[in-house]
């Protein structure tokens, strides 16, 4: 996947089932423990919010959000490495705290690597607070990684008319 074009229509759409190969091959491009295929399957067969990134006709990130009881969850939030640095995941985050306002949620979580600065940056630039620790949440090369959990109040951080 090129991410040589200056030039690019940034579109975020609902995931399609047709879209999961793609889906996949950029989650195992971003991430060293992907999701499987089957469990973006099974995230659209549930009726979970699924959307994709694409620059121009490719799909180059996608995001996973949960709904509950006045509340949303992110449960998967990556873009293509080649796609980095441009906006996109900005954009595609902004896309799944407008979608769960929408569904009427007040507060989106997520949880992330500690060790992964720039998506610690993105989420703080957006709004998001730090207010919990998972242990051992993520598998990592030295066994296991802890995962802060982070808050967004849509109450708070949203401005009016969003």
């Amino acid at each position: 996947m090129s991410a040589d074009a200056a030039g690019f229509l940034p579109v975020i759409r609902p995931m399609r089932p047709a879209d999961l190969e793609a889906v996949h091959g950029v989650e195992t491009r971003a991430y060293d423990y992907p999701w499987t295929a089957t469990i973006f399957s099974d995230c659209l067969r549930m009726g979970y919010e699924c959307w994709v990134q694409l620059a121009t006709d490719h799909i180059v990130g996608h995001f996973v959000l949960a709904m509950g009881p006045g509340e949303a969850h992110v449960l998967n939030l990556a873009i293509h490495p080649g796609w980095h640095n441009r906006g996109l995941g900005r954009s595609l985050l902004s896309r799944a705290l407008e979608r769960a306002e929408e569904l009427g949620a007040e507060s989106v979580f997520l949880e992330v690597r500690p060790s992964n600065a720039p998506a610690v940056h993105l989420y703080r630039s957006l709004g998001f607070r730090r207010v919990g620790r998972r242990r051992d949440y993520y598998p990592c090369e030295q066994g296991r990684e802890d995962a802060f959990v982070m808050r967004y109040d849509l109450r708070e951080v949203a401005p009016p008319g969003r």
